[in-house]
């Protein structure tokens, strides 16, 4: 099995790939493992996991990565998985309320790769191996800081994390078919720029010890 891990910089998955078992990325037959870094953002993403797909070939795509959270029961340091995608910033905003492709006619909202205005991950059931929470996801180019700005996504789409490539994944593996899982661990709470309060060792640690039970679970099955 050809499993490809990537995230938006190397510091994303870096303790893993310094305690990875060496068998997964060497001699391995069953699993085959390799490490992958897309840029910062939708764009650099998007082109590099198309990228990926073309002339790599995974049979799956691990993205891993930490991510801010606008659901302020969740502890900061949670591993979760995202069940769907929703890009957040691609559109405009007018008489106060935001108006995304499909309600500007732009986009048909089940076209694909979009389902019901999603990009959802339809092979979660699957590889979900170690039973993670499960929550939707939201891709923004700009981080979001602005308290209006937030109440509006919100009350719009409802996410629970938000980060700067998930949806990139989603819709190049979604286009390409090919198995995906989105990883990330929570660093911090939505429009809150004191860095003092974010955890973002905490969320590297917890989101690279996951990672790491992961792929021993995945090769038990491979």
């Amino acid at each position: 099995m050809r499993v490809i891990i990537t995230a938006a910089t190397v510091a994303e998955w870096m303790p893993s790939f310094l305690n990875i078992n060496a068998l997964y990325t060497g001699e391995s037959q069953r699993l085959k493992l390799q490490y992958h870094q897309s840029g910062i953002g939708m764009l650099a993403a998007s082109y590099a996991l198309t990228k990926l797909a073309i002339e790599d070939k995974p049979e799956l795509i691990i993205q891993v990565g930490i991510a801010g959270t606008f659901d302020l029961a969740l502890p900061l340091g949670t591993v979760v998985v995202i069940n769907e995608e929703t890009i957040g910033d691609l559109g405009v905003e007018e008489e106060g309320k935001w108006k995304d492709l499909f309600d500007l006619k732009l986009e048909k909202s089940s076209y694909h790769p979009f389902e019901k205005r999603k990009l959802p991950n339809q092979w979660l059931h699957q590889y979900n191996l170690l039973g993670l929470l499960e929550v939707s996801g939201i891709t923004v180019n700009e981080i979001t800081t602005n308290q209006d700005r937030i109440q509006k996504l919100v009350k719009k789409f409802n996410p629970v994390i938000e980060s700067m490539e998930g949806a990139a994944l989603h819709y190049v593996a979604r286009e390409s078919n090919i198995p995906f899982i989105q990883i990330r661990a929570i660093s911090n709470y939505i429009g809150e720029r004191d860095k003092s309060k974010w955890q973002m060792k905490t969320a590297i640690d917890n989101l690279n010890q996951t990672l790491l039970q992961y792929i021993d679970r995945l090769y038990q099955i491979a």
